[in-house]
């Protein structure tokens, strides 16, 4: 499962304690009655020069004393980068001479530069495939068999201008491998599809992640590919840029609540630093059907970070015109499914969820309908008791009033 303790995933295995279910009650209605900030969400295609599509996207959400910058991009590995300022005024600068040349450093810029409170970057590495038939402990770092990973920096990906909604405000990479000579993507694709908000709320499907107007959804989808094994097991290698020589931290978070992924008791993030800075949220679960459901839900492992040392990882252009050459990295792999139970070999089908954001993340608060069982559980036996109390009360009333005796 996520995180390096013991993940609440699945019913009746971590039954919270009395302390946790008073302290999320008290704490729960305060910042359930807290406003919520709305942005100014627009989304972009940078145009790029004449030849093939070049996918920049940009998202610009403005507030009253700040902007945030997310720069999504295809070029290289899958990447994006975040951004926050301290101006509603700071805008993107993207010089594409300088940016597509071998030495792009400052070919993307936001500006002013001096007002950048925080800025930092994730990149999508490498694919996995595991062979996960003779896998015996589904805890090891490793499940399984690792066939030859797919570098996501030599996948071809489509016009991004073809998916751009700004309506949802979303847009959606699909790509397939350049070479692909087991044929393993002939009718499939892996998709990353992104999408910001301009207030606070939850989407329809699982695993409904609370978001902000500080944030945007990435939606991981690996949809008709081939798997090389019978039960093959998919991961994805992720690398972050760390603002020190130390890597970002992870943490934890456990709730009684799983009513917008059921059987899903905890939230894992990565931070960037001390808060305010950034963060990426998610839940230990992806899924192996659209219609995202319990019977549906595979768990999901992580890795600890750490720098990487084994090979080097693919540059991507937009990280390097933005943040020079001098970057320290840490890389940290997310493995989906086990091998008993539901997986990818049940329809061919993959999807996982991750929320980007800068500012303090989103804290989950019990849902109404747990508010209510609560109240109801809380309240039924003190009511029992008022009401055991007025009736031996008024029978002790009655017995001790002076009675003639004939």
């Amino acid at each position: 499962m996520c995180g390096s303790g013991n993940p609440c995933w699945g019913c009746g295995r971590c039954a919270p304690s009395p302390m946790l279910l008073l302290s999320l009650l008290l704490f729960a209605a305060p910042f359930g009655l807290l406003g919520e900030e709305t942005r100014q969400v627009s989304l972009e295609v940078i145009p790029g020069w004449l030849g093939p599509p070049q996918n920049l996207l940009h998202i610009r959400a403005v507030g009253t004393n700040s902007t945030l910058h997310y720069v999504w991009s295809s070029m290289g590995p899958p990447a994006v980068l975040l951004v926050a300022t301290n101006t509603p005024n700071s805008f993107l600068s993207v010089n594409w001479s300088r940016l597509l040349s071998p030495e792009p450093d400052e070919g993307l810029m936001v500006l002013p530069k001096d007002s950048i409170q925080f800025s930092s970057a994730l990149v999508f590495t490498r694919l996995f495939e595991f062979d996960s038939t003779n896998m015996s402990d589904v805890a090891a770092e490793v499940p399984g068999k690792l066939y030859p990973p797919y570098s996501l920096a030599e996948f071809y990906w489509n016009n991004i201008t073809d998916s751009l909604d700004t309506a949802t405000l979303s847009a959606t990479f699909q790509g397939h491998p350049m070479h692909d000579p087991t044929k393993a993507f002939a009718n499939g694709s892996l998709a990353f599809r992104v999408q910001a908000f301009s207030r606070s709320g939850r989407p329809v499907q699982p695993p409904r992640l609370l978001h902000t107007a500080d944030t945007c959804q990435l939606e991981v989808a690996l949809v008709g590919v081939s798997p090389q094994g019978n039960r093959s097991l998919f991961g994805l290698e992720v690398a972050t840029l760390s603002q020190s020589p130390d890597c970002p931290s992870m943490q934890e978070q456990h709730s009684i609540d799983d009513e917008y992924a059921p059987a899903v008791f905890q939230l894992d993030q990565l931070l960037w630093g001390s808060l305010p800075s950034g963060f990426v949220q998610w839940r230990p679960v992806a899924f192996s059907q659209k219609q995202g459901s319990r019977e549906s839900a595979l768990p999901c492992q992580i890795s600890s970070l750490h720098p990487p040392l084994a090979y080097h990882l693919p540059q991507s252009p937009i990280v390097r015109a933005f943040f020079g050459s001098q970057t320290n990295f840490c890389a940290f792999n997310l493995t989906f499914g086990a091998s008993t139970g539901p997986g990818y070999w049940d329809q061919h089908y993959l999807s996982w969820s991750m929320l980007l954001g800068i500012g303090f993340p989103p804290m989950d608060t019990l849902s109404p309908l747990v508010l209510g069982i609560m109240a109801v559980a809380l309240g039924t036996p003190g009511l029992m008791l008022l009401g055991g109390g007025l009736i031996l009360l008024l029978r002790h009333k009655q017995y001790s009033e002076y009675q003639r005796i004939n």
